[in-house]
């Protein structure tokens, strides 16, 4: 079991980095990580523009005496700051034995070193630091204390939350189903209303602000929203089959005639459901996009999902290398800024006397260099013009794609509407028409 505390510091980063770094201070065994660090976290909040009144967060995650080792919470911690950070913010992460007491200290910059806007501590950052710290406590085998425990730092938010969450869930899935082709197809509609989708022995959901996912299980939501219950739903919404004129579609003419049969059911079904203002939109939308069948509506839909997927991919991959270059930037700042006190370390008479004055200094250049000769495989030291350079032009990739995103993703949801009423108006059951067979002469 692990628990997280955190605190501002506002005044005196210096001493309180020389404190988690100096064993003497604490008589305590220590191990020492670091990430993108240059000293007192200078470089970054110089760029910064608006400073803001915090130095830096110190984060202290402590673990139940002789539930683990300190290697085993070092990895835990470097883990934890790493996911909770997200590669944005310079951290000093060191692990601690104090009479037998283990816990980790996290020193991060409150300003990030990516986009220079600092931290924002609020419920939904407690939630998620909770979760992630207890996710990792489950996955080293260590106890996890229950959401409605009682907790002695007032800062830590652990209070259950509404429980309307499930009935949101229900009501949106209600909403997707008529749009999914299958099961996987409404996974991918839940994903695009902003839900979390985890796989494993069981397919759980949480939207967005939620602390926990809710399965989809029979004994959670009922037999209707179990993952058999949507299954059997989407089959049966799918097995309805559109009107057939000339062994093709024409959505343009169905949808006419039921705007304009008001005294049917099959008006009244819709009308239910939306409005004539809707029906008109989307009768537009399939006029200005030329499209006559539902198999070309199919096939926009395919089109349309292919471009969203794609888009979506292209800028993931833009943000990892951006993220990488952003990391490299600093490590090679971090290097020439302190190779000279490390070269005076080298030179030094009484080195372990220079060691202890300097001991923030050398920790940070070793960590640097480290990562410096692990990725440049052919030992050179990449010039920070060229680094430079190539980060803002993958930040203009990023903007170009980020917009490319939010047109392709809007155009996919407008389009998976447009399917979701056209299935609506032209499903429902109309009355027959009369034929000589059965009018009553």
């Amino acid at each position: 079991m692990a628990i997280t505390t955190n605190h501002t510091i506002d005044t005196t980063l210096r001493k309180a980095i020389d404190y988690i770094i100096n064993p003497d201070e604490t008589d305590a065994k220590l191990l020492v990580n670091s990430f993108a660090c240059t000293p007192e976290f200078d470089w970054t909040r110089k760029k910064a523009i608006e400073k803001g009144e915090h130095l830096a967060r110190h984060i202290i995650q402590a673990f139940l005496p002789g539930e683990t080792t300190p290697e085993q919470a070092h990895e835990i911690g470097k883990r934890f700051a790493d996911e909770l950070l997200g590669g944005k913010f310079e951290y000093i992460l060191t692990t601690h034995i104090y009479k037998g007491h283990i816990h980790n200290h996290i020193i991060c910059n409150d300003v990030s070193f990516v986009d220079y806007k600092h931290i924002h501590i609020n419920e939904k950052w407690y939630n998620r630091s909770r979760h992630i710290n207890d996710r990792l406590c489950k996955e080293y085998g260590l106890s996890v204390v229950e959401p409605n425990a009682e907790r002695k730092n007032k800062k830590t938010k652990y209070e259950n939350k509404p429980t309307s969450w499930r009935a949101k869930l229900k009501t949106e899935i209600d909403k997707i189903i008529p749009q999914a082709k299958d099961f996987e197809d409404f996974l991918r509609l839940m994903e695009l209303q902003g839900y979390e989708i985890k796989r494993g022995q069981y397919i759980s959901v949480r939207a967005k602000g939620q602390e926990r996912f809710i399965r989809l299980k029979a004994q959670t939501l009922g037999e209707r929203y179990s993952i058999e219950g949507i299954t059997k739903r989407i089959e049966k919404s799918r097995r309805r089959k559109p009107i057939i004129r000339d062994n093709r579609i024409s959505l343009i003419i169905d949808i006419q005639n039921c705007i304009k049969a008001q005294e049917s059911k099959g008006y009244e079904h819709w009308a239910k459901i939306n409005n004539l203002k809707q029906a008109s939109k989307t009768l537009n939308y399939l006029t200005e996009h030329n499209i006559n069948s539902y198999s070309e509506l199919e096939s926009r839909i395919d089109e349309t999902r292919k471009q969203f997927d794609d888009t979506a991919d292209k800028l993931k991959s833009v943000e990892r290398n951006l993220n990488d270059t952003n990391i490299l930037r600093k490590h090679i700042s971090t290097y020439k800024a302190l190779r000279p006190v490390y070269e005076e370390y080298t030179n030094a008479k009484d080195k372990a006397r220079f060691e202890k004055q300097h001991q923030r200094e050398i920790i940070l250049f070793k960590a640097s260099h480290k990562y410096l000769s692990e990725t440049q495989t052919d030992g050179k030291l990449p010039a920070l013009e060229t680094v430079n350079t190539k980060r803002m032009e993958l930040e203009e990739q990023k903007q170009k794609l980020y917009a490319d995103y939010k047109k392709a993703k809007k155009e996919l949801s407008e389009i998976d509407v447009v399917k979701a009423n056209v299935d609506t108006m032209i499903n429902v059951p109309q009355k027959p028409e009369k034929t000589r067979e059965n009018q009553i002469e």
